[in-house]
């Protein structure tokens, strides 16, 4: 079985699974993303949102797949770039974190450890770039499915909470405290991050 995670593209996004191809929660504040859902456009949306990011920060995701089929995905940015985390009642992300917006294993590939795979290339890309710390909002609320990230997932692989919500908390991963840099940057993630498999969750206060 050949497993490959790559920096994601635009060329990449039509092999994302089709929920998510359509999903702008996190890439459009509430007013512009239901005129896109109105008109039947979030699938532009989310492209041109890519495509911004990609020329103004740098790569914004991560595309797993196994034997040529996506298998995972994840989607990061500067909390600037992401209008829906406001939306949060335990916002803002930190100045000096990356929000982690979105990471999903697809059913076909779940409880095979691919939801650790992702978070740590997803913060091996971060370490290299120099950044402190990634941020990600989490769902307390156990076998929901959505776009949001289960905040058990979270704290399994290494993160801690930050601002507590009875539903959505923030929670950190501490990249420059939790790495060595005199050590191999896979090896220590791989200890930091243990093998785990994940769900999703979406917020009741902003389904798409």
């Amino acid at each position: 079985m050949s497993r490959r995670v790559a920096g994601v593209t635009l060329d990449d996004l039509d092999g994302l699974p089709p929920k998510c191809r359509r999903c702008v929660f996190w890439e459009l504040a509430p007013h512009v993303r239901k005129q896109a859902e109105e008109f039947g456009q979030t699938a532009l949306e989310k492209e041109a949102w890519v495509s911004s990011v990609l020329l103004e920060w740098g790569s914004c995701g991560r595309v797993l797949s196994v034997d040529g089929v996506t298998a995972g995905y994840a989607f990061y940015a500067p909390p600037a770039a992401v209008p829906g985390a406001a939306t949060f009642p335990s916002a803002p992300v930190s100045a000096d974190a990356i929000l982690l917006t979105a990471l999903r294993v697809t059913e076909e590939f779940e409880h095979g450890g691919l939801g650790r795979v992702l978070v740590q290339s997803v913060a091996k890309d971060l370490t290299r770039r120099g950044v402190a710390a990634i941020e990600a909002f989490g769902d307390l609320q156990e076998n929901s499915a959505g776009c949001v990230i289960p905040a058990g997932f979270l704290q399994q692989v290494g993160f801690k909470t930050v601002r507590r919500h009875p539903r959505w908390p923030r929670l950190r991963l501490e990249l420059r405290t939790a790495i060595s840099w005199k050590e191999d940057v896979e090896a220590a993630l791989e200890r930091l991050l243990g093998s785990v498999s994940m769900h999703t969750a979406e917020p009741a206060f902003g389904r798409t």
